[in-house]
């Protein structure tokens, strides 16, 4: 029995689903949701597998599973998986980069099931969960909740009991976790580890850091998709930011995010999950403070995300573009540099700003697809 500590924040247990089904069947909001993602199929039909579902891995295999794979089918060129341990990944925590509100952890549950057998529990934070019924069904698709509107005082008691958590899972549930990086997604692709969310990790432990770390089994997991639907989306946030520095996102734009995530093209898709990195962390030097142990944590994780991407032609000719080498030439032909300049252009012309400066979302637009090139030369050639 999970202790009732997590019962705010914990995925919903299979004796809780029926009740929550039943709410969720009720939800008009939800209904139209459903129609929307399973365009063709009749609600009944969906209710009814819904309460065919006894776990929540049958409601995922049954209904998220189809889902994200006709996803792939339709909005993708196929996804590809490698890994370096895989009695390993049934136990571990990932930690990767962050691209896509909901896809990155939807298809790394694909990944998984197809891979052990298994979908990992997925952490999303409080700030996304905008209605009612997107707080069930995330708690029903196996996510515990990461809590981002506390106040200061609150959200070092959350953070405890989130770090908590996620220790009781790995080790007592042995279930695999799913967790960004970062708080939010690394809208230019500069994909860096947050050493706040190390430190949160070992905040169950009063010991040393490198003890407390080791026992959660970190697997850096590296997402890599040939283009990001929400590219142009980012680029006009980076100039709402830059225009007007006390710009904030509002809940419409997150779920404009989702939407263009969720039925946007995403050609290639790959991801990599390393062995856990517990020797690495081992061998950090432990005469060192705490600040410094997580940095080093941190730039380890990094390392394994930014050595293990996968590219694709827009990642080297963007990369030429934005900083003038041409060591990729060889890796696009000219027909494939014509269809880029193409696209580049179009998701330039989808950035809706009255005063869209076309030159900077051009910049921003570039880096997100050859920062990552950048960050594997660094990591590879170090």
């Amino acid at each position: 029995m999970i202790p009732a500590e997590y019962d705010e924040i914990r995925p919903y247990l299979p004796e809780e689903l029926p009740q929550v089904f039943e709410e969720l069947i009720a939800d008009p909001e939800f209904q139209a949701a459903m129609g929307y993602a399973f365009q063709g199929m009749p609600f009944e039909q969906i209710a009814a597998a819904m309460r065919a579902s006894k776990t929540n891995l049958e409601f995922q295999k049954a209904l998220v599973y189809p889902f994200i794979k006709g996803v792939i089918q339709k909005l993708s060129s196929g996804i590809t998986m490698s890994y370096d341990n895989k009695e390993h990944m049934a136990k571990s925590l990932c930690i990767s980069n962050h691209r896509d509100i909901i896809m990155d952890s939807a298809f790394l549950c694909i990944v998984f099931v197809e891979t052990v057998g298994n979908t990992v529990e997925i952490a999303i934070g409080d700030n996304l969960l905008i209605r009612p019924w997107i707080k069930k069904l995330v708690r029903v698709n196996r996510s515990f909740i990461v809590q981002r509107s506390a106040s200061i005082r609150e959200m070092l008691a959350s953070s405890k009991r989130l770090s908590s958590y996620i220790h009781y899972t790995i080790t007592e549930r042995n279930q695999p976790i799913w967790i960004a990086q970062r708080e939010g997604r690394a809208k230019d692709s500069n994909d860096r580890t947050q050493e706040g969310l190390i430190k949160m990790f070992s905040m169950y432990s009063s010991g040393d850091i490198i003890d407390a770390l080791k026992v959660l089994n970190i697997a850096p997991t590296t997402i890599s998709y040939e283009y990001d639907p929400c590219d142009y989306l980012k680029a006009k946030e980076f100039q709402q930011k830059r225009d007007n520095p006390e710009w904030k996102k509002s809940p419409m734009d997150d779920l404009i995010n989702m939407k263009a995530g969720m039925f946007g093209y995403k050609g290639g898709i790959h991801y990599h999950i390393a062995d856990c990195i517990n020797e690495e962390i081992d061998a950090i030097d432990r005469s060192l403070g705490k600040n410094e142990k997580t940095a080093a944590v941190a730039r380890i994780i990094d390392k394994h995300i930014h050595s293990n991407y996968k590219f694709w032609a827009i990642n080297y000719y963007f990369y030429e573009l934005l900083t003038g080498d041409t060591r990729f030439a060889d890796k696009y032909t000219a027909d494939e540099k014509a269809k880029l300049d193409a696209y580049l252009q179009g998701q330039i012309a989808k950035v809706d700003l009255p005063d869209r400066d076309d030159e900077f979302c051009r910049t921003k637009i570039l880096e997100m697809y050859a920062n990552p090139v950048i960050n594997y030369l660094k990591a590879t050639e170090e």
